[in-house]
């Protein structure tokens, strides 16, 4: 049997590719918030119920959490996706600036990152010069070699709304389950059934099996539930709060 591949790797195939250009994927920022959204509200149930608060408490305090949290999230996203995109463009413009201020001392320096990735003689020098003949290449090849950066096409707008979706999306499941008939046993279940869901998402980005980050993700959320739980439980007991 063939060996599957994700993609093709034909002339064709790889021109078209590589035309199309690097995707962008929001899908990072769908599981940040996801996990956020659902750890933290399970654990304001958690807390309530540990607690023995009344039920409008809980919808006071998760409906809350849910907007301004979330908001916060995603605000933090935005910022954090920006910053990422204005610090790429700060190197760019430092090593324009050098290219037109030391332009020999620039060109050593991309002679000496490819010698040092086994480039020689005459094939070294025809990388230099090929590099070096465009500044824009030259400025964004020192970029991504010289400071581990690279151009950033994501959105801050679209990573933070899709930060700020998946959080209440997900956040939204223990509050509405707890509500239901079913009560905490359900909560809990619809609860850890998200938090699996999420964690096997999570996979697409990590070595580990599916049911590895599923179960990773299942365990860091219940966990952090149990831990609001017994603080409200023993806050109870310990202010006598009936």
């Amino acid at each position: 049997m063939a060996p599957v591949l994700e993609h093709s790797h034909s002339e064709q195939g790889i021109r078209e590719r590589l035309a199309k250009g690097p995707r962008t994927n929001y899908l990072r920022d769908w599981i940040y918030g996801g996990i956020d959204g659902t750890v933290t509200t399970f654990a304001i149930v958690a807390g309530v119920v540990g607690a023995q608060l009344s039920t409008s408490v809980l919808l006071l305090l998760g409906f809350a959490n849910l907007l301004a949290d979330g908001f916060a999230m995603a605000a933090g996203n935005y910022m954090g996706t920006k910053a990422e995109q204005e610090d790429y463009e700060r190197v760019l413009s430092i090593e324009r600036r050098h290219i037109a201020l030391v332009p020999e001392g620039e060109r050593e320096e991309i002679r000496q990152i490819f010698q040092a990735k086994g480039f020689a003689g005459g094939d070294l020098e025809r990388a230099v010069a090929v590099i070096t003949a465009d500044p824009t290449l030259w400025a964004e090849t020192m970029a991504a070699e010289e400071y581990g950066l690279s151009q950033t096409p994501r959105s801050p707008v679209l990573a933070a709304m899709s930060t700020f979706a998946a959080f209440l999306i997900c956040g939204c499941v223990p509050l509405v389950t707890y509500l239901l008939p079913g009560g905490l046993p359900l909560c809990v279940a619809a609860t850890g059934a998200t938090f699996f869901v999420v964690g096997t998402i999570k996979s697409l980005w990590s070595p580990a099996s599916w049911l590895r980050s599923g179960a990773d993700v299942l365990f860091v959320g219940m966990s952090a539930a149990a831990l609001a739980f017994a603080v409200g439980f023993g806050l109870r007991a310990y202010f006598g709060i009936s």
